[in-house]
């Protein structure tokens, strides 16, 4: 088989690739600045000398920023490349799916999967009675009086902001609007500084860490300084996670679970196109060869008897 990773490169680029090779296969990582859409007699799209639409698989592993016409134009490649019956994984649906806060949350809810208590909205006048609401909610049940706003996309933890007080929160919006940005604001949640990611893949939890924040630090973010130690799941913790990523339509993801001092566990984000880094080291597991596995189930058979894309 010949298999496209659309990707920048890196540790996980290569990591796929390896477990591709160990099986026979061969994978290219290719960048997706570089696609061509031809649209003419005969359409195509393509990467230097790489013809993706002839390609037996696409993993899309990461998605770089970019403008809103870049990004939108990046999926529109992902979606003709699926329509084309070329299997992508994970699909570009899914993608979009659980790489937008609001759009992972709603799905979420309408699965009645729990989410910590969460408003999205433009105007401050909007937001702001939402966050003192919360707030007080928050201070009446005994836990941290806090509230946390996000970029609606993200990740790694970057650009999230945990306030306690109104007028710190009223500045941090006025910040936000003058970047025209989308007001995600959430009720902080006290889980004593830990977080436990869930790994799936192909409908079964592959393997768990629980990851603490660093010092001086509230984001458990491994990237951010955070600690993880690999750990076994409640199987109703595992089912939760199953059904997060079922709701997003992924072929594989990274669920990060909340279990708050209250007993409660909270689903805080599907993340479609996970790092796992720190979950194979803290494990063993080889993630990247569980990927690929999935990925040729979903590849019954070649879509043709001779590779034609150069490698």
């Amino acid at each position: 088989m010949q298999v496209v990773v659309l990707s920048k490169p890196g540790w996980h680029a290569d990591q796929l690739c390896r477990a591709l090779a160990e099986r026979g296969h061969a994978g290219r990582v290719l960048p997706y600045e570089g696609l061509v859409a031809s649209l003419s007699a005969a359409s195509s799209l393509s990467n230097g000398d790489a013809a993706i639409l002839h390609a037996d698989a696409v993993l899309a592993r990461f998605i770089p920023s970019g403008s809103l016409e870049q990004i939108i134009y990046r999926l529109d490649a992902l979606h003709w490349i699926e329509e084309h019956g070329v299997a992508v994984v994970n699909s570009p649906r899914a993608i979009e799916r659980s790489v937008d806060k609001f759009y992972t949350d709603a799905r979420l809810r309408e699965a009645g999967v729990p989410t910590p208590e969460t408003l999205v909205c433009e105007r401050i006048d909007d937001a702001m009675p939402a966050v003192r609401a919360m707030l007080e909610r928050t201070s009446q049940d005994g836990g941290e009086r806090a509230i946390v706003i996000k970029p609606i996309f993200g990740s790694m933890g970057h650009g999230i902001v945990r306030v306690s007080d109104p007028d710190v929160a009223f500045r941090v919006l006025q910040s936000l609007d003058q970047i025209r940005a989308v007001f995600y604001i959430q009720r902080a949640v006290d889980s004593s500084g830990r977080d436990v990611r869930v790994f799936v893949v192909g409908g079964r939890v592959i393997g768990a860490i629980e990851r603490r924040a660093g010092d001086g630090d509230w984001r458990t973010n491994v990237s951010r300084g955070g600690s993880a130690r690999a750990c076994d799941v409640p199987a109703a913790w595992a089912a939760l996670a199953l059904r997060a990523v079922a709701a997003v339509g992924a072929d594989y993801a990274g669920v990060d679970l909340l279990p708050s001092k209250d007993g409660r566990v909270f689903v805080l984000e599907v993340n479609g196109i996970p790092g796992w880094q720190g979950l194979q080291r803290a494990t063993g597991i080889d993630v990247a060869g569980t990927i690929v596995d999935h990925l040729l189930d979903r590849v019954r058979t070649p879509r043709r008897s001779e590779a034609t894309m150069p490698v």
